[in-house]
């Protein structure tokens, strides 16, 4: 018989502690914004960061459905347009455990959207992300993983990848140039902006719909093709 060969149950070995972190994104008051949760409980105690929650293998079929089910303990609700960021891992990020992975997810939302703090939430705020660069009251590493999605979002609206459902359903490219702006952080040429619009056929014109625009002139009203 194999010396090597065994019948007896195979060694336990230490898993890592995996969450889910939610980066909601949206433009708000002409600046790139992102909801924040204000922590109940250590650690990090009092401190602002991501929505976040433990993956139950209990009840989680894959890790979409593990974001949204914690979209709904922390917020209320489900989210829209869920798109995997990065997953993150190492021995020193949560205290709570020796070795502990995110996986990260990004949503594009409306201002407006309706969320309400859930289980160890105090509260619910949105804040600039250019803001985060320099914050203190951060938890864990929550500002970089902020960054990195802000980072993949930046470079689709470079790429002029617009979700649908957060691009209103009907707008003009004034009121297109205006987001891409505030999702940047910088001025776009207008001409060249509406240049690139054309020559990608994103955006189809609604026959007959126009809407006053600056000094009072109507704009082409178009739609996501």
């Amino acid at each position: 018989m194999n010396p090597e060969v065994s019948d007896g149950p195979a060694p336990k070995r230490a898993m890592p502690f995996v969450r889910l972190e939610l980066v909601p994104l949206a433009v708000k008051d002409g600046a790139l914004q992102v909801l924040l949760s204000h922590r109940k409980e250590a650690p990090f105690k009092g401190k602002w960061g991501l929505p976040g929650g433990v993956l139950r293998i209990d009840l989680d079929v894959s890790l979409e459905e593990a974001a949204q089910r914690v979209a709904h303990e922390r917020l209320g609700r489900a989210l829209p347009n869920l798109s995997q960021v990065c997953a993150v891992g190492g021995a020193r990020r949560d205290p709570r455990a020796p070795w502990a992975m995110s996986v990260v997810y990004r949503s594009l939302v409306q201002p407006d959207i309706e969320a309400t703090p859930g289980k160890r939430v105090l509260a619910l705020a949105w804040r600039p992300v250019s803001d985060l660069e320099t914050a203190k009251d951060l938890a864990f590493d929550h500002g970089e993983l902020v960054a990195q999605a802000v980072s993949a979002l930046r470079q689709q609206v470079r790429d002029l990848r617009f979700p649908a459902g957060w691009v209103a359903p009907e707008f003009t490219i004034g009121e297109l140039h205006a987001l891409s702006e505030a999702v940047l952080g910088q001025l776009i040429d207008k001409v060249t902006f509406r240049r690139r619009m054309d020559v990608a056929g994103i955006a189809e014109p609604l026959p007959g719909k126009m809407r006053l625009a600056g000094a009072h002139r109507p704009a082409q009203v178009y739609r996501l093709a």
